[in-house]
């Protein structure tokens, strides 16, 4: 069976087949369409034995960038499909479900309805996302589309962890609350760190940290979301790449009274904070922070120190709430590659006798592994995340298919 993932932003569209047959699965082919709508749109297509190609189709919007995918799947040379009816099912990320989608679905029009109700709660996401599955509805006719919410991992918190303490007639009315992104992710981590340790999903209790040019990190109790670091939007929290992460909220008014409108702001917070509003080098890239931080530019070295800081108090303050979690997980770009990271993180949690293991940490580069001493109260663990493949799985798992 061939499940083909999409994952449209707001002026790319991202894309992944998967071969899915009596339990082997296999990328056959990738890519993405970026600057969709611009003058300048690049399309790369991607094979697994390193075939890739650049191109500039003309794409005015998503269904032309779908267009110009469907093209090169079935490119009589490099294609990798005789026919589209090869598509067997369409899997979609969709970032924003409410509290209406708690679990992936087969896309129908009150599922389309949902995700329209939930363009205010993420603007730049869902109508993209709801672009990309009505650009596969209109190419492939009648194959199934699936949605996978990228908050519906997060939606087992209790009241006490999503609500905020703001008037209640706001959750009421408006459905203003902590949601959590990066569902995807953290699911899919969840599962492979129980089946790495030899238990089932909901006999593990451990903290997920996805740490990439987004961070948020999740505490997992028996399987299941109990709290995680971002909120309403993916914002809040952990100190990113170009987001500021959490800050009173009287610093955003402050803002506003100094001139800037709340879209100013907004794009400020979202887009020019962070490492990149902090390390001073114009680069919201870990890896540069890391090399200025090295070459001793001073406000480098300090966006590092907040960013190692803001992790190490969310894990502690989630190794309270899961009363001594048995793992901490690192995935992500981050999390999986940069070993100095993971090193400042795990000797910040001495306390809470964790302990790094060097050779572990230099072995186990973007490769699951365990990176903590034997003698250590809990494991520290990379595990690399596959949201796509998340994704391919839940589609099929909707559809009844094993």
């Amino acid at each position: 069976m061939n499940v083909l993932v999409i994952n449209a932003g707001s002026s790319s569209l991202k894309f992944t087949l998967f071969s899915m047959v009596n339990g082997s699965e296999k990328i056959i082919a990738s890519g993405q369409v970026e600057r969709v709508g611009s003058d300048t749109p690049n399309l790369i297509y991607k094979l697994p034995e390193g075939f890739k190609v650049e191109e500039s189709p003309r794409v005015a919007n998503h269904a032309d960038a779908l267009k110009a995918v469907c093209e090169k799947l079935v490119d009589p040379e490099h294609g990798v499909l005789k026919s589209l009816s090869e598509v067997t099912a369409i899997g979609h990320r969709v970032l924003h479900g409410g509290e209406k989608i708690t679990m992936p679905v087969r896309i129908n029009r009150e599922v389309k309805d949902i995700i329209r109700e939930c363009f205010p709660l993420g603007p730049l996401h869902n109508p993209a996302n709801l672009m990309g599955i009505e650009a596969c509805e209109e190419i492939f006719k009648d194959v199934p589309n699936v949605g996978v919410f990228d908050t519906q991992f997060h939606q087992t918190m209790p009241p006490e962890a999503y609500l905020y303490a703001i008037p209640y007639d706001y959750y009421r009315k408006y459905g203003i609350r902590k949601y959590g992104f990066h569902g995807t992710s953290h699911h899919f981590v969840t599962n492979s760190t129980a089946e790495f340790l030899g238990k089932k999903v909901e006999d593990i209790t451990i903290i997920t940290c996805h740490l990439g040019n987004g961070c948020s990190m999740a505490a997992v109790k028996n399987g299941k979301v109990i709290d995680t670091t971002m909120g309403l939007t993916p914002l809040e929290g952990l100190m990113m790449g170009t987001r500021s992460g959490d800050l009173d909220p009287a610093a955003v008014i402050r803002m506003i009274q100094l001139g800037n409108t709340p879209a100013e702001v907004d794009n400020i917070l979202n887009k020019k904070s962070g490492l990149l509003g902090i390390g001073g080098i114009n680069s919201g890239d870990m890896r540069d922070i890391i090399n200025a931080a090295e070459a001793g530019r001073e406000q480098a070295a300090l966006a590092l120190k907040m960013f190692i800081r803001r992790v190490v108090k969310y894990i502690g303050a989630y190794y309270v709430l899961l009363d001594g979690p048995e793992a901490l997980v690192f995935t992500g770009g981050i999390g999986e590659y940069s070993k100095p990271v993971r090193k400042m993180i795990v000797e910040g949690l001495g306390s809470l006798n964790l302990h790094l293991d060097p050779d572990g940490n230099e072995e186990f580069f973007g490769k699951k592994g365990i990176i903590s001493t034997q003698d250590s109260a809990w494991k520290a663990i990379v595990m690399p995340t596959n949201e796509e493949l998340m994704i391919a799985r839940s589609t099929l798992r909707v559809l009844g298919v094993k």
